[in-house]
């Protein structure tokens, strides 16, 4: 098959986006652990939530007319789930390194892959997984803070919660405008536990500019370039590069947070990473397959 000219070029462009995106986000949350004594956590997700969702809503102008029911609910429950994954991930990372926390939570989305394919094969991709997590836990997690390790975990669930009403959110509103309204809800929700736990720390001029440069480089920035790159590339790549976030998170961490990783710590990412992008892998084969098919059916 003849590949268009350009195409090849642009999917190069597609992909150096996606890890623009997964750069900025990383380094944007270990910019918000430095923020986190200044604000505390909740208080940081807050500015980071309310922030980005200003910036979303000034530049994508959403419709709020002329939408059904079920568009207000799914738009609604997306932003629930933005607000507990980010909540509960930042609860997480106030207690234990960015790299360990981001591995811990990556098992939701990859647990999410695993359930949809149904193939057995997965089952191996799984149990990869959770070899890289007993080595995260040196065969138990007695040197991380017990309650940072849940706390990721949740986030996980919520990080699949999320995907599954993103995509839902992105079929029923044009452009980024359910992105943008999704980002308002987790805005409102989440901005009065900001309020009770920081108060007017929130308003210091360090703190706040602080916070807004969060929101760009974990929300604003990413979202908009892996929109952008969603256009042209397939969501099988998207999926395995997004499979990087604990090795870029582990990276943020020890430039940033000087949050070195043990031996077993780095084989255990590498452990979950190999497992994830082999999970994508086998979802892509049959769906490659029966595209085949379906081309040599006159």
């Amino acid at each position: 098959m003849r590949v268009p000219p350009g195409s090849r070029g642009r999917g190069a462009v597609c992909k150096r986006q996606v890890l623009a995106g997964g750069i900025s986000v990383q380094f944007g949350g270990a910019l918000a652990v430095t923020l986190m004594p200044r604000a505390g956590a909740l208080g940081v997700v807050s500015l980071r939530l309310l922030v980005a969702a200003v910036v979303l809503l000034v530049v994508c102008r959403p419709r709020l007319r002329g939408h059904s029911r079920a568009d207000w609910t799914t738009v609604i429950v997306f932003g629930i789930a933005m607000a507990a994954m980010n909540g509960l991930f930042y609860q997480s990372v106030a207690r234990i390194p960015l790299g360990t926390a981001v591995t811990l939570e990556v098992l939701g989305p990859l647990a999410l892959s695993v359930l949809a394919s149904r193939r057995a094969i997965n089952f191996l991709w799984a149990g990869l997984a959770l070899a890289g997590v007993f080595l995260l836990g040196g065969g138990g997690f007695d040197h991380l803070d017990p309650l940072g390790v849940a706390f990721a975990l949740a986030a996980g669930v919520m990080w699949a919660a999320y995907i599954v009403f993103s995509a839902r959110t992105g079929r029923r509103f044009p452009q980024a405008d359910g992105l943008a309204l999704a980002m308002g809800v987790a805005a409102l929700l989440f901005l009065p536990l900001g309020i009770a736990e920081s108060g007017a720390k929130l308003l210091e001029p360090t703190t706040f500019a602080l916070g807004a440069a969060v929101a760009v480089l974990s929300s604003v920035l990413p979202y908009t370039l892996e929109l952008l790159a969603l256009r042209r590339l397939p969501a099988s790549t998207f999926a395995i590069l997004m499979s990087l976030e604990p090795a870029i998170a582990a990276m943020a961490g020890f430039l940033v947070l000087s949050q070195a990783l043990r031996v077993t710590e780095a084989a255990a990412i590498a452990l979950v990473i190999a497992a994830s992008m082999g999970a994508v892998r086998t979802q892509v084969g049959p769906r490659r397959r029966s595209r085949k098919r379906a081309e040599r059916i006159p």
